[in-house]
């Protein structure tokens, strides 16, 4: 399975709101950052993709770094550029293998690249992302930690409902679940699900998958470690603390006051 940095889709526009790594600073020169790691990851994906272009491994690989590369873009040209050489990367690695799961995985991944550039266009590209997430949980269910069920939960969540998109809060659930079931030991599974009882203020649900997730980030600490983790982290961390202070203000404004 493959373990590079795993891919959640953040996509930005009235109608969808942004859950994973928000564009960075440029890096200052010669800085270790992980703006700056991503675009040497882009630049050698591409080097051996252009050497070997009929290598289907090293295509979805370039695919994946720049998905990647699209989370530090500086603005919307250069985000549906770079995502641009990864779908095309993707198709021509699928024309040689229809069954390979990771080019229909990152396939959908840039094409959500290239969605959060566009406002209503986007909503064009929602069916075929759909399609191939589903076709990627088929051939490997795994692959990235279950990615596939959850961006297809996150996009299920928040895409506009029938008639407009393709939204669903009933499909929604059912693939982050699948994601906590499948991976319940990395931690943005839970966190996309939680996030989604949180906004749905559905208490029942949430309370027991923030108690899980409380007790399970000290382990997936030591395990998804080193510098490859660190933007990860740095997006997870502030999520649960976001979600631990809106669960509070929730259950202090719904608490029944003590009488005098």
């Amino acid at each position: 399975m493959e373990t590079m940095r795993p891919k959640i889709l953040s996509m930005t526009g009235a109608w969808l709101l942004a859950l994973c790594l928000p564009a960075a600073d440029a890096p200052a020169p010669g800085a270790s950052t992980p703006a700056r790691r991503a675009e040497e990851a882009y630049h050698d994906a591409r080097a051996l993709h252009d050497a070997q272009p009929t290598n289907t491994t090293a295509a979805w690989r370039f695919a994946s770094a720049c998905f990647d590369e699209c989370e530090f873009a500086q603005n919307n040209a250069d985000r549906a550029r770079v995502a641009k050489e990864g779908i095309l990367a993707c198709r021509q690695a699928l024309a040689s293998d229809p069954a390979l799961a990771p080019a229909h995985y990152y396939l959908a991944m840039d094409l959500g690249q290239v969605a959060r550039t566009e406002l209503w266009g986007a909503l064009s590209l929602l069916g075929e992302m759909e399609k191939e997430w589903q076709t990627a949980i088929k051939l490997d269910e795994d692959f990235d930690f279950a990615g596939a069920d959850r961006n297809l939960g996150l996009l299920y969540r928040d895409a506009p409902s029938w008639p407009v998109s393709l939204g669903s809060r009933t499909n929604a659930r059912q693939h982050l679940l699948r994601a906590v079931r499948l991976h319940p030991e990395f931690p943005a599974n839970p966190l996309c699900l939680l996030e989604a009882y949180v906004k749905w203020n559905d208490h029942a649900d949430s309370a027991p998958v923030a108690k899980a997730l409380e007790q399970m980030l000290p382990e997936a600490r030591n395990k998804f470690s080193g510098p490859a983790w660190e933007s990860s982290w740095d997006s997870w961390d502030n999520r649960w603390t976001a979600l631990q202070r809106e669960m509070s203000q929730r259950s202090e404004a719904t608490a029944p006051h003590n009488k005098k």
